[in-house]
């Protein structure tokens, strides 16, 4: 999937996976992660995501990476959040009191920017990706972060062949198999979700299920962000 698809994504408002409200698995799970207040928590493909507000309001240091600008603006602007336009290493980055988002391809992120991640927050990124992207993604993360740091991550599970993503179905086999090598892996949570999402029933799906996820870094490598 190239920059564009996105970026005409966002152009026309077909957004369909930005959630009006908080989300109710990150408020129930996110204390198992066990942070302190300031943490750092890393919000990749975080779009205009309303969880970062919320996870700002916990007290956590948020910072979203986002390809798209006009997410960024529509996050502070329809949030009603002041904040200043910087630019470093060839990005813009918005910046508000505890969040910024970096409007950069995430990909691309150099891993010594900025200070240490301490968690980091998954609902839209890795289900936004084709499974041809998905080691990538997970090979970058991994990059990213520190041992023992821990990633909140939620996934859809659905007949791929129902229904053309984003989002795409990631099943908890394909999460072992993703994260196995270098993450101790917890399952969580799984719930049936396809009765209370009318929209992916009319688009033809029989079954949706999410399921919820804590996957912590084992090994001795040591990387800042």
């Amino acid at each position: 999937m190239r920059a564009e698809f996105w970026h005409e994504r966002w152009e026309k408002s077909e957004i369909g996976f930005h959630q009006p409200d908080f989300n109710t698995y990150m408020q129930k799970f996110i204390g198992r992660l066990e942070l302190r207040k300031a943490a750092h928590v890393l919000v990749p493909l975080c779009g205009k995501s309303l969880d970062m507000l919320w996870l700002a309001e916990q007290g956590y240091r948020v910072t979203g990476i986002e390809l798209s600008e006009r997410a960024a603006k529509d996050f502070f602007a329809e949030n009603k959040l002041s904040c200043e336009i910087v630019e470093r290493g060839g990005m813009k980055i918005y910046r508000g009191v505890d969040i910024e988002i970096w409007c950069a391809d995430f990909f691309a992120v150099n891993t010594t920017d900025s200070a240490e991640i301490d968690a980091v927050y998954d609902r839209a990124a890795l289900v936004a990706l084709p499974p041809e992207m998905r080691p990538s993604y997970t090979g970058q993360l991994t990059d990213l972060i520190r041992s023992g740091v821990a990633i909140l991550l939620i996934t859809l599970d659905y007949p791929q062949e129902e229904m053309k993503g984003p989002p795409f179905s990631v099943s908890p086999s394909e999460v072992q198999d993703l994260f196995q090598a270098n993450f101790e892996i917890e399952y969580l949570w799984g719930e049936e979700r396809l009765s209370a999402e009318p929209r992916f029933r009319k688009k033809g799906l029989t079954r949706m299920d999410e399921h919820v996820f804590i996957l912590r870094k084992n090994g001795l490598s040591a990387s800042k962000f």
